[in-house]
């Protein structure tokens, strides 16, 4: 088991925005994302665009769905914040149980959170009795097995996010759990972003040698992202004034707490869009075609971001209420969850749903 403890003991793009008087964010401008050259093609993306004006429903009556991660056969599997149920989702029918995960301990903002998916293993983020930590387990049985913990947890700002990026190995969005200072503090694991080996070990390559540190300076992290060049994408909540998209890249710190949104320290890497906070509470996040798709949870609509430059276009505003995660689906199709059933929103009849926007 790769503990924190000794994962960390060898470790002692412009963007114009316009703000209003009050500091938020509006019409957010995205200058064109610098291009990488002889990156991996990663396989969480599409070339093909979504139809947004063709939503289908997937699943009805769910409980806070998160986490959302594909198998090869294009169904899905769906985590349940509070259940801790890990369902299996077909379109055209019932979802099922796959597995209940008896160690998780939802309160607040934890619980069942993020998914990921590897040839024959699923892994899963989620709130212990004593730290977020992360766990793997074979599809076709057996017991699951911590690959990482020690992560802090909290009321709120757990992250929560998994996925595998274009190079195979694992990145993990976490959150401040409310404490500031973890965040600027390399050998803690909160407010980071992660980068393992499938077994849970700091992968080769990190900025600091054994260190699963990818990049700091983060609130809460809660989308992860990697469009055709291999570019990532990480997707920060603020905390009462600008909600940030971050190009991300290793050991380059984020300033969190010391900015929020764009600011003029050079040590900080500066967000390549920013929205006030009412506008987004970013969490889930995903790359279709030149488009980086965002779902936002307060401003309860789907934001595109053209990763070619132009103007961020909020979509779906106040349609189908919060929106957690969205995904691509090997298919192509863009799959979205509510997150109404969590406390914090409108519940309508249905909810928490999934849609799906077929590719074209």
């Amino acid at each position: 088991m790769a503990s924190i403890r000794r994962a960390l003991a060898a470790t002692s793009v412009a963007v114009l925005t316009a703000c209003s008087s009050n500091g938020e964010a509006v019409s957010p401008t995205v200058a064109p994302v610098p291009a990488r050259s002889g990156a991996p093609a990663p396989s969480v993306t599409s070339p093909r665009t979504p139809d947004l004006s063709a939503p289908e429903t997937v699943a009805t009556g769910l409980d806070v769905p998160w986490g959302l991660a594909f198998l090869p056969d294009g169904t899905a599997l769906v985590a349940e914040r509070d259940t801790a149920r890990i369902l299996q989702v077909r379109p055209g029918g019932e979802p099922t149980e796959l597995r209940r995960l008896a160690a998780v301990e939802a309160g607040g903002e934890g619980g069942l959170l993020g998914l990921a998916v590897k040839d024959d293993w699923v892994y899963a983020y989620y709130t212990a009795a004593d730290d977020n930590r992360i766990v793997r387990f074979r599809r076709s049985g057996g017991d699951p097995e911590v690959i990482f913990d020690g992560i802090a947890k909290a009321g709120n700002h757990n992250g929560g996010r998994i996925a595998f990026g274009p190079d195979g190995m694992l990145y993990a969005g976490t959150g401040d759990a409310g404490d500031r200072s973890r965040s600027q503090d390399r050998d803690d694991p909160a407010g980071k972003i992660l980068r393992l080996t499938p077994e849970g070990d700091p992968a080769p390559g990190n900025p600091w040698s054994g260190s699963p540190v990818w990049s700091l300076g983060h609130r809460n992290v809660q989308g992860l992202a990697w469009d055709a060049q291999g570019r990532m994408y990480g997707i920060e909540f603020g905390q009462n004034r600008l909600d940030e998209v971050n190009l991300i890249e290793p050991g380059k710190n984020y300033g969190w707490p010391e900015v929020e949104g764009r600011g003029s320290d050079d040590r900080f890497a500066n967000p390549i869009v920013q929205w006030g906070t009412d506008d987004a509470s970013p969490s889930g996040a995903a790359v279709a075609g030149d488009t980086l798709y965002v779902a936002a949870l307060k401003g309860e609509r789907l934001w595109t971001v053209p990763l070619g430059g132009g103007s961020a276009k909020a979509e779906f505003t106040g349609r189908y209420g919060r929106l957690r995660t969205v995904a691509v689906a090997p298919d192509g199709s863009l799959w979205l969850t509510t997150s109404n059933t969590d406390g914090r929103g409108d519940i309508r009849d249905g909810d928490d749903r999934i849609l799906r926007f077929p590719a074209r």
